[in-house]
């Protein structure tokens, strides 16, 4: 079992930032791949972003590729996302999420979640 608690998300106007993060506890952090999806009310879970088990290779999606950076710190056993040029479409419940595949985009890739943390970008 892996256990993920993000924290980080809140309030703030467009064009700001806000970075995410992410704790894991259980097994071995370092084995796993995370990721970042967001969700609104009455959509499915969209990917955000990935990174692979090591750091190594990241992947975004199209909306948020240039504006946020997803990053890891294996001995803090701790994954990030910092979000810059923030809009009000980023607004959205943000979970984090271990998967032992290779960067899926789908959260069925996934086999752990965190329990989500509200961003909110007003206009």
């Amino acid at each position: 079992q892996v256990q993920l608690v993000e924290s980080g998300g809140g309030l703030v106007q467009a064009g700001g930032s806000l970075r995410l993060s992410c704790a894991a506890s259980g097994r071995t952090f370092s084995r796993y791949g995370m990721g970042w999806f967001r969700q609104v009310p009455g959509k499915e879970r969209e990917f955000v972003a990935s990174i692979t088990s090591s750091g190594g290779t990241t992947l975004y999606s199209d909306s948020v590729k240039g504006r946020f950076t997803i990053s890891r710190d294996n001995a803090k056993n701790t994954v990030y996302l910092q979000m810059n040029s923030l809009k009000p479409e980023d607004t959205a419940v943000y979970y984090c999420a271990a998967t032992e595949l290779f960067l899926p985009r789908s959260h069925g890739g996934y086999d752990y979640w965190g329990q989500g943390t509200q961003v909110t970008v007003s206009s």
